[in-house]
């Protein structure tokens, strides 16, 4: 089975849809969708090695662009829900120094888990709650996305053939490295 959904995931990403599709799944990451947009990035420049660049800097742009998404609900949404949440079980003076705290940290804090595999969203979400500044958010953003994607595509470029017969032939620990670190990303938000 696991064969035959790589085989499909390996025909979708060069399919000539695939980068409107890579383009939506990393905007809707940034604040909303649980997946990660690697699982279409992987795959497109496996199909393709030659178009890695043009895919890392169309899932920057659309990343950071849904990160402002994200912002924006925490932001905006944050007097409507979270305020009267906070007031009603008396943490507002904790989320105050919270807000500090973030404010201090903020930029690295949106780097770290910007180029890790914890979910974006809450990041994004979080800076808007916190209000971070806007300019130190996206430059932040920006700086973060970018590593992380020109990485993945510099590797999958300059390693490209080896790295997908790894995959092929141990498609099972692969899938299983690829879902421990997606699930450790859930885990961590319960810790923070």
């Amino acid at each position: 089975m696991l064969s035959r959904l790589y085989k499909w995931t390996m025909a979708q990403a060069a399919h000539r849809h695939a980068t409107r599709a890579l383009a939506a799944v990393s905007f809707i990451e940034s604040s909303i969708f649980p997946i990660p947009p690697d699982v279409m990035l992987l795959p497109m420049i496996l199909a393709r090695r030659e178009r890695a660049w043009a895919y890392a800097a169309l899932a920057t742009a659309a990343s950071v662009a849904g990160a402002l998404v994200g912002y924006g609900l925490g932001f905006f949404l944050f007097d409507t829900i979270g305020r009267p949440l906070l007031e009603f079980y008396g943490y507002m003076d904790k989320f105050a120094a919270f807000q500090t705290t973030f404010n201090d940290q903020g930029a690295w804090l949106v780097f770290f888990f910007g180029i890790t595999f914890f979910p974006f969203k809450v990041i994004t979400i979080a800076s808007g709650v916190a209000q971070l500044n806007l300019t130190v958010f996206l430059l932040a953003s920006l700086a973060a996305r970018s590593l992380r994607f020109f990485i993945v595509a510099g590797l999958l470029w300059l390693f490209g053939e080896p790295v997908r017969q790894f995959v092929e032939k141990r498609l099972a620990l692969v899938t299983t490295v690829v879902m421990a670190l997606l699930l450790g990303g859930f885990a961590l938000v319960k810790f923070l």
